[in-house]
């Protein structure tokens, strides 16, 4: 059966995460010890929400895609479709960038496993934006979520010292692409 955390428990683990974001996103290597720190807990509070450093990645990464995919229809509804697509690509390179480092700093068989997770949701998200960007008339028909996908993951390539000179500059190269010429 499980139980509702405590309230400062679910405090405690929502700043462990955080804090394992800004790590991910900033730091050439992931130290539990470094995260502890930043969230203002000790090594058995982090242990205790998360076992090993792969499970805090995982978590991490999950709630990173979840948070990805549920962003696309809210930007749908409150902008144009070109418009939504490039605040979601916005929301994707920082989306990007804690892939980088949680790839980065799990074994091969966990990559593998986050994969999985998010390929089919992103996917999905994607093709609801094109979607309405075609219904619009302002994306390409002839362009859909693998395209952007396979270029997008191009942005894993990028050192840590370039992602903010290149990351977003290559989205926009990127939308340009995407948007209807008519």
């Amino acid at each position: 059966m499980n139980r509702p955390r405590r309230a400062d428990a679910a405090d405690n683990r929502e700043r462990i995460l955080e804090a394992a974001r800004a790590v991910v996103a900033t730091a050439d290597e992931v130290r539990l010890n470094e995260i502890a720190k930043r969230a203002g807990v000790g090594q058995g509070t982090l242990y205790r929400h998360f076992p090993t450093r792969e499970h805090l990645l995982a978590e991490v990464y999950r709630q990173d895609v979840d948070e990805l995919v549920a962003t696309a229809p809210r930007l749908l509804a409150e902008h144009d479709p070109v418009t939504a697509l490039t605040r979601w690509l916005d929301r994707l390179v920082e989306y990007a960038r804690i892939k980088h480092g949680v790839f980065a700093a799990v074994e091969a068989g966990v990559r593998k496993d986050l994969s999985a997770h998010s390929l089919g949701p992103i996917g999905d998200a994607l093709t609801t934006l094109l979607d309405a960007g075609r219904a619009a008339g302002t994306v390409r028909p002839d362009v859909d979520a693998r395209d952007l996908i396979l270029l997008v993951g191009y942005l894993t390539r990028l050192e840590q010292d370039e992602w903010d000179t290149r990351a977003r500059h290559l989205i926009r190269i990127i939308l340009e692409g995407v948007r209807s010429r008519g």
